[in-house]
């Protein structure tokens, strides 16, 4: 794997099930929010054969990644950009559809984010996005943080899990201006490597096993890893690496 964790071979079982929920149609214009290398993108604009697709991320080195991606598979009907879809100043009914594949659970202000994207939608445009359902239905989370750590607490920083409530997350997106808000479960495991030693070395490079480890002191940090590779080893399969984990596929519309 390379130093940017490989988020489209971890989420492979779920993208085909994603990609069909997307629906992208020939003269599609897509806009693809969190689109880190580029897949989901790439494979928006390959159907969007007389449209096109663009992808925006805040990680230049995923863009420059996506953009060199994109170059060597030929594409000329994709485009990327770095910026905050919370607040970047979209062309107004410029996109037929968006989508985001685990892009949008770190908004600061949902509400005020979705409107925005609302914005950049045509009247009826389609929203298509996969989110985490609860975190103690994925066990990629739960495990690996029981494993590094004795604390319960929920970790500081961005929270992966802040659209799992279907409840809040409908309420979010009618306020933003988003009717006919759907929910279909996503049951599929998420793979986090060929071999335990292969999915340990993407393990700590996750900005939330860092944080805590970075708690921990030496000889407790040394404990941890090891339990980490036990854990590991525990999941390995003859197919490589795998932990449960539960997402929604939720879909809706502008409001005309």
């Amino acid at each position: 794997m390379s130093d940017l964790f490989d988020y489209d071979a971890e989420l492979r079982l779920h993208n085909d099930l994603f990609r069909t929920a997307a629906r992208v149609g020939s003269r599609d214009r897509v806009l693809d929010i969190g689109c880190g290398t580029g897949q989901s993108t790439r494979e928006a604009a390959r159907a969007a054969a007389d449209g096109s697709a663009v992808g925006l991320d805040l990680s230049e080195p995923m863009l420059e990644r996506a953009r060199r991606l994109s170059d060597d598979q030929g594409l000329t009907n994709i485009t990327f950009q770095q910026a905050d879809a919370q607040v970047h100043a979209f062309p107004p009914a410029r996109f037929d559809l968006c989508i985001s594949r685990f892009g949008t659970m770190f908004f600061a202000d949902p509400v005020a984010a979705f409107t925005n994207v609302g914005r950049a939608l045509r009247p009826a445009g389609r929203l298509v996005m996969l989110v985490w359902q609860e975190r103690d239905r994925n066990e990629w989370a739960t495990a690996i943080r029981r494993t590094l750590t004795a604390a319960s607490a929920a970790p500081h920083g961005p929270d992966a899990f802040s659209l799992a409530d279907p409840v809040v997350t409908e309420g979010v997106l009618t306020a933003a201006g988003f009717a006919d808000v759907t929910f279909t479960d996503v049951h599929e495991p998420v793979y986090y490597g060929p071999d335990s030693a292969t999915a340990f070395d993407a393990v700590l490079r996750l900005w939330e096993v860092r944080e805590l480890l970075a708690t921990l002191d030496t000889a407790a940090a040394e404990q941890a890893r090891a339990r980490l590779r036990t854990t590991l080893d525990a999941h390995t399969t003859d197919g490589g690496v795998y932990f449960d984990s539960r997402a929604w596929i939720v879909t809706a519309h502008r409001r005309r």
